[in-house]
């Protein structure tokens, strides 16, 4: 992996430099300079330990999505079907599904869903709540929604995802059942059980179908990275000390993330 390959993932990842440098085992200061383009040309031994990072995330990635991944339980005469199998699906297999069964579909495959925590519901209700208060104030034409709302993401029949937050501006993609077409902007609250899903697989998904501006919060690290796709693939982090400003408003909303984090306390206490 060169250097380039290595900005790529590292965007990619939403990783920041002090993660890098502490799973490669590079000093904080080297991994700094190759980032910044100050090193043009680093060690060889560098450049594998800082490539082997990535490469771990991706091998596990792949190890998610063989071993149980992300993939719907289905059972065939006592074992399981194939990847092939479960890349054939379509919205008519998604609309047969038992009720109350939590699974997207993304590009004709079955991704089972956990149940979100408290914490999690918690977060995703708040910024709901502020920006449905900001569309409302200011008379906007933006509609948002909250989990479980199911989106036909590439007005197809092969993707359908539930986002934690959505906020949708074309009233012509609501319909009674979904959103059919890409949301304007996402919220996805991050957990151990979807880190590869919302890091990788929507972050990639999104972008392509169109969706102007994407969020991953994850509360375990008070930590904002804030996709904002008209303007950059690079992403901007915030922590939970910070007003985040939702770029599709042109920062005129901001989510209060102090607000957030005392919410959770109060929860915790």
């Amino acid at each position: 992996m060169n250097v380039d390959q290595m900005i790529e993932k590292k965007r990619e990842y939403g990783y920041s430099n002090e993660k890098i440098a502490k799973l490669s085992g590079i000093p904080l200061s080297t991994v700094q300079k190759i980032f910044s383009g100050e090193t043009k040309s680093p060690r060889y031994d560098t450049v594998q330990a800082i490539s082997a990072v990535f490469e771990k995330v991706e091998r596990g990635f792949a190890d998610e999505i063989r071993e149980s991944g992300a993939v719907y339980q289905a059972i065939s005469q006592g074992t399981m079907k194939s990847i092939k199998e479960y890349g054939e699906k379509t919205i008519s297999d998604y609309l047969a599904l038992p009720e109350g069964a939590r699974v997207e579909m993304i590009d004709g495959v079955f991704y089972d869903m956990a149940s979100p925590t408290t914490i999690h519901q918690r977060i995703a209700s708040i910024v709901f709540s502020f920006i449905y208060n900001y569309i409302d104030s200011n008379k906007g034409r933006c509609i948002p929604f909250i989990a479980p709302t199911d989106v036909q993401l590439d007005n197809d029949d092969k993707t359908m995802v539930q986002p934690d937050v959505l906020v949708v501006c074309d009233k012509n993609k609501i319909t009674k059942t979904r959103v059919v077409g890409a949301p304007d902007f996402i919220v996805e609250v991050l957990s151990p059980s979807n880190f590869l899903m919302d890091m990788i697989v929507k972050l990639k998904k999104y972008k392509q179908s169109g969706v102007r501006e994407y969020w991953i919060i994850l509360p375990d690290q008070e930590r904002v990275i804030v996709y904002n796709f008209e303007k950059s693939d690079m992403p901007v982090q915030f922590t939970f000390e910070d007003k985040v400003p939702v770029n599709i408003w042109n920062g005129k909303c901001k989510i209060d993330f102090v607000k957030i984090k005392e919410k959770i306390q109060e929860m915790l206490s």
